[in-house]
C-alpha cells in the first residue's frame, strides 16, 4: 500500500493557501499568523481584533475538528518536553527577527513574489535543514 502522507501535505497546503487568499480578499491584509497573534497581544491590532480573533479561533478549531472527525494520527514528534520548549522558543524568536512567520513569508510572500518573503523563506528553510543536520545526524539529540 502507498503511503498517503504526501496527500495530507498537499491537502494541508491547499487549505493554507486557500485561507491566505480568502484572508487577503476579505481583509486586504496578509495572513501572517504570528503578526495576527502579536497584534492582539501588543494591542497594535485593536482596530481589527474581531477579525483576528475569528482567524485564531479557526486556527485552533480546524485541527480539533479534524481530530474529532478522523481520530488522532501518529507523528514523529519527540516526547522530550525540553526539546519542544526550546523549539517553540526558537521559532518565536525567529518569527520576531524575520518580522513574520511561515504563513506570512512562505505562503503569502512567495505567492505575491515578495523578495522579502522569498529571502526569509530561503533563510528559515536553510536554518531548519542545518539544525536537523547538526542535531539529528551529527549530535544524535533528536
Amino acid at each position: 500500500m502507498i503511503e498517503d502522507d504526501w496527500l495530507m501535505g498537499v491537502l494541508g497546503g491547499l487549505m493554507i493557501g486557500g485561507a491566505g487568499a480568502l484572508y487577503l480578499l476579505g481583509n486586504g491584509r496578509i495572513m501572517g499568523a504570528s503578526g495576527i497573534l502579536g497584534g492582539l497581544l501588543d494591542g497594535s491590532g485593536k482596530d481589527t481584533a474581531r477579525d483576528q480573533l475569528f482567524f485564531l479561533t479557526g486556527l485552533i478549531l480546524a485541527p480539533a475538528a479534524l481530530v474529532l472527525s478522523t481520530g488522532t494520527h501518529p507523528t514523529n514528534i519527540t516526547s522530550d518536553v525540553s526539546i519542544l520548549i526550546a523549539a517553540g522558543l526558537l521559532v518565536g524568536i525567529g518569527t520576531r527577527l524575520a518580522n513574520g512567520c511561515t504563513s506570512g513569508h512562505g505562503v503569502c510572500g512567495i505567492s505575491r513574489l515578495s523578495l522579502r518573503g522569498i529571502a526569509a523563506t530561503v533563510i528559515y528553510i536553510t536554518a531548519g535543514a542545518t539544525t536537523m543536520l547538526v542535531f539529528r545526524h551529527i549530535l544524535g539529540i533528536i
